[in-house]
């Protein structure tokens, strides 16, 4: 598939140089069984152990210091180091530029000990976070094999661990790399911990900067950590690890990382990819209420990541894939009869003989592909949102907490309402003495007031009354910064829309309604 997919990825002026490739499975179990005896360590029964995959230091003494560290946190939490293993590696097809930056890859493996306050995927999350900052992989059932390769460079074994024919799993999530906006990196390769996307968050700013103002009121009975222990889980958005310092791609790391929380917090992981990646309710009438109900009790908790995005995520418990409500990312999916499911932007990733397949189909707006590989099934999308909308009393909740602002207007009666009078605004209709002394002189001090220029009395609201339409212009805009201008400035003046640098047409609000909200 990867390879397949080899197209959709990038590469350098070196013809042997990629913008990243990689791979995420279900931990091979009996293979590292095998491999920690090796290297002189027994491993506990399958799930009692998690596994961390590490790019470190080239240095020796830097290496070493890293891994101290690492085991001192890791004591601190209630893990127990059971043993440190090189990966084998081959980068004798890399070029130059990954050369130069290739790090020494290496695993550990921990177990929990009796002085654990959490379930072990809750205390490997809390141990990375207070560590490393969600920059690697410690994973109870699933690892991840990256870098800065090509697909045919990951394929051709890179990672001898790959080519092993012991080396197993139920499943494989597999992501080649676009680098747009930022140079390709190790680190930047994906899938991350516990997803991989195509396409962009544009949402992505505001976004980070509400995670960034909840910091100050988290607590999480879940993780079983004290007060000082959650600050080291800080921040929950590492901006230093940015996929791209602006919105156009997804600041994976960022999102990443918020999933995962959501998710060691306690909640499913369909449903905190429900939450952060909501489908179109607002405008859609034909929405089940109950459905409605739950996303707009979440929208209060989260807002919205939107895209254009296609996100495929997995916890080894889980393995699935949703398009944001804009649904402009490709997504193909086939069920066969032999009991695979094979999802990808595109068909023809996995060769599939036409009597094998059971349904095929492509992903719709907010729709959830998922498979549960505990009950071993593939989930309904419209049973999957039934599920989660009535496991609470959504709607009760919205009627008892929510305050609308037509809910203050009407408790109070409307012999007592009064209109307030505002200073500067137009003389009423009637006022016809008024009208006639206004004139021009009398318009222009409002639209003064109010920051109103020629050029948008003439470029935007004359259109607008001649024709009934919104003027539309291209890109340019010579007028001075706020901040160095010598007049007096509005103060949303100081702040300027983000461009997205990518061609998107303008959303048509009609035709487009249902996935539009001005709220």
């Amino acid at each position: 598939m990867l390879i397949r997919m080899s197209h959709r990825g990038a590469c350098g002026c070196e013809t042997n140089k990629g913008d990243g490739a990689g791979i995420l499975v279900a931990l091979p179990y009996d293979f590292y069984k095998e491999v920690a005896k090796d290297v002189g360590f027994e491993l506990p029964p399958p799930r009692d152990y998690a596994v961390g995959m590490f790019f470190l230091p080239t240095s020796e003494s830097r290496r070493e210091e890293s891994k101290n560290v690492f085991t001192k946190v890791a004591e601190s939490l209630g893990h127990r180091v059971l043993g440190w293993r090189p990966v084998p590696t081959d980068n004798s097809g890399l070029g130059n530029a990954a050369l130069q930056t290739e790090p020494v890859i290496e695993q550990v493996f921990l177990a929990p000990t009796s002085r654990s306050k959490a379930d072990l995927e809750q205390q490997v999350c809390a141990l990375d976070s207070c560590v490393y900052n969600k920059k690697t992989c410690p994973k109870i059932l699933t690892v991840i094999y990256k870098g800065q390769l090509k697909p045919d460079q990951l394929q051709n074994y890179y990672y001898a661990d790959l080519g092993n024919e012991r080396f197993t799993s139920y499943m494989a999530l597999i992501h080649s790399r676009f680098s747009t906006n930022t140079f390709p990196s190790w680190d930047r390769a994906q899938p991350m911990r516990v997803l991989g996307h195509n396409g962009e968050i544009n949402t992505l700013r505001g976004n980070v900067n509400w995670m960034k103002a909840r910091e100050g009121s988290l607590k999480c009975k879940e993780l079983g950590l004290s007060k000082n222990e959650m600050k080291k889980l800080l921040p929950i958005v590492d901006a230093s690890s940015s996929d791209s310092v602006k919105p156009f791609h997804l600041l994976l790391c960022a999102f990443n990382g918020v999933l995962e929380l959501l998710v060691r917090a306690g909640r499913s992981l369909p449903e905190a990819v429900m939450m952060m990646i909501p489908e179109a309710w607002q405008n859609d009438k034909n929405m089940d209420p109950h459905w409605k109900a739950l996303y707009e009790y979440f929208s209060a908790l989260m807002e919205p990541w939107d895209g254009p995005a296609l996100i495929s995520f997995t916890d080894g418990h889980y393995l699935g894939a949703t398009l944001d409500r804009n649904v402009l990312r490709p997504g193909r999916f086939y069920v066969t009869h032999s009991g695979r499911v094979i999802m990808a932007s595109e068909v023809g990733v996995v060769d599939t003989p036409p009597e094998d397949v059971l349904r095929k189909g492509r992903l719709n707006p907010g729709m959830m592909l998922l498979v549960d590989f505990e009950k071993h099934i593939v989930v309904d999308d419209e049973a999957l949102k039934q599920q989660y909308s009535f496991a609470r009393p959504y709607g009760k909740w919205l009627e008892r907490q929510k305050i609308e602002l037509k809910d203050i207007v009407n408790s109070v009666q409307e012999s007592e309402r009064a209109i307030p009078a505002i200073a500067g605004t137009l003389p009423a209709l009637n006022d016809d003495d008024n009208l006639e002394n206004m004139g021009i002189h009398g318009l222009l001090a409002p639209l003064k007031a109010f920051g109103y220029t020629v050029e948008v009395l003439e470029m935007l609201l004359l259109p607008m009354a001649k024709d009934g339409t919104e003027a539309l212009g291209s890109m340019g805009n010579d007028t001075p910064l706020a901040i160095m201008s010598n007049r007096e400035k509005l103060t949303f003046e100081y702040f300027k829309q983000m461009f997205a640098q990518v061609t998107n047409p303008p959303i048509d609000p009609i035709r487009e309604k249902i996935v539009t909200s001005m709220e």
